[in-house]
């Protein structure tokens, strides 16, 4: 007991990204040196996810150690802020009894994520070993298709009818607390569990024991629908600062809640896939980037730079057909990286800031023709300012007005081009049912680099006269 407050009071004037620290160097150095009851105190005091963050953080052998140090109760909550990758690992090691009592205690909603993650026929297998209950409410959530309402909610909830007295309610809540994910929110149904009312846990205890639920609820309940896209979902609980939101099926039946927990994830995971697919078609598949092994990440990533090795290519050639003009004017070769550079970049900031726009709902005001029309004259207007000052430079490194007005020019160009395609691209992408934030990235780049070699090219021969 000593050892433990002695852990706790290391523990109190550290910060939360410190003690995660922490505990993984001392869980780690204390099972290489085999103390197993060291390794127990430092876990008993610490929060279930940072607990998970550490196991995380430890050698792949050492994982299941730590593990098994944790009591049953707290095993199962830790289990479920796991990365997946690592609770498959550690499916793998624990025996099936171990595994049924993990699995059969998680919520819902984790379970049918982790059985998202695992082979079929592991997942068939343990849901035939669940108890009927957990088994049915896995089944009913596996059903759903993958990135719906339905596919993430629990079906863990409390309902009330309208006929029930405020102090029948909280009897009712005393009562299943325990078995559902929240209780601040509480829903009202009719006999046929149909929604017809929402209030909070804050509006039933301040009621008199005698007011009836349909007294006090609110009848405007804003719901969504099993097959609501999960995105909708978040972005519907971020605008009205929801806790929970409940889920209906199209005869309007109470089936689950998705928590403010569950969007948190949803939104972690959503922008972390289009700031991998920004960064040029680097897919994550929902994995941790960084646990993946270097063969599916070679494999991830070379298809999109494979289609860029083919645009240079195509840049290439057209260089090469420009022979003529080039042995005229020699410079004019020296400035092509920075044209193509220049375009690049301007395009990838009209599709970061459009595709931004697309996920937070913040253009849907305008419509694509009016968000293409402004990124044109943003485009013109940066390609104005990059222009004059490309020229200027360009006269002081070769001495030719001529060719520093083409260089200017053809930036203007360039960057109205790169605004247009950066726009306009995620727009056509969506229309077609593609990822705009995957597919936009090496489009851009192949229009900019093959249509800006070009537009250089033309404006160089008609302004030299060649």
């Amino acid at each position: 007991m000593t050892e433990t407050n002695n852990v706790s009071s290391q523990f109190q004037d550290v910060s939360r990204r410190e003690l995660r620290e922490l505990v993984r160097n001392q869980l780690q150095s204390l099972l290489e040196q085999g103390d197993l009851q060291g390794a127990k105190a430092i876990l008993e005091p610490v929060q279930p996810a940072d607990i998970a963050e550490a196991i995380e953080g430890l050698p792949e052998a050492m994982q299941a150690i730590a593990f098994r140090l944790l009591s049953k109760s707290e095993a199962i909550e830790v289990y479920e802020y796991l990365d997946s990758s690592v609770q498959e690992a550690l499916i793998v090691e624990f025996k099936s009894q171990d595994v049924l009592d993990i699995v059969d205690k998680m919520s819902p909603d984790d379970r049918a994520r982790l059985f998202d993650e695992l082979p079929a026929k592991f997942v068939t297998r343990l849901l035939e070993q669940l108890s009927p209950a957990e088994r049915q409410a896995t089944a009913q959530l596996l059903g759903y298709e993958a990135g719906t309402a339905g596919r993430i909610m629990t079906p863990e909830l409390i309902s009330l009818k309208e006929n029930f007295t405020a102090a029948q309610a909280l009897e009712r809540i005393r009562r299943l607390a325990n078995a559902t994910e929240t209780i601040y929110y509480l829903y009202v149904t009719d006999a046929a569990r149909r929604l017809t009312g929402i209030l909070s846990l804050r509006e039933l205890v301040t009621a008199q024991p005698q007011q009836t639920i349909g007294e006090i609820m609110t009848r405007e309940v804003v719901f969504v629908y099993t097959d609501t896209d999960q995105e909708e979902v978040a972005r519907l609980i971020q605008r009205y600062d929801f806790l929970a939101v409940p889920v209906v099926d199209r005869e309007q039946r109470l089936v689950g809640i998705i928590t403010v927990d569950d969007v948190i994830d949803i939104l972690e995971q959503e922008t972390t896939e289009d700031i991998y697919a920004l960064g040029g078609g680097v897919q994550s598949g929902g994995d941790n980037y960084f646990q993946t092994d270097l063969i599916t990440v070679a494999r991830k990533r070379v298809v999109w730079l494979f289609v860029l090795l083919l645009t240079n290519t195509v840049t290439g050639t057209i260089i090469r057909s420009e022979e003529e003009i080039l042995q005229k004017v020699v410079t004019l070769a020296a400035f092509i990286p920075l044209l193509t550079g220049t375009g690049g970049n301007v395009g990838a900031q009209s599709s970061t800031v459009v595709i931004r726009g697309m996920n937070t709902d913040e253009i849907k005001a305008l419509g694509p023709l009016q968000v293409i029309v402004r990124e044109a004259i943003a485009g013109a207007l940066l390609g104005t300012m990059l222009g004059s000052i490309a020229t200027v430079w360009s006269y002081f490194l070769q001495g030719s007005w001529l060719v520093a007005i083409a260089v200017g020019m053809s930036l203007v160009a360039i960057s109205i081009l790169a605004s247009v395609s950066g726009s306009a691209l995620p727009f056509l992408f969506r229309l077609i049912g593609l990822d705009p934030a995957l597919m936009s990235a090496p489009f851009i780049t192949t229009a900019v680099d093959v249509l800006g070699v070009l537009i250089y090219f033309n404006l160089a021969r008609a302004i030299l006269r060649l």
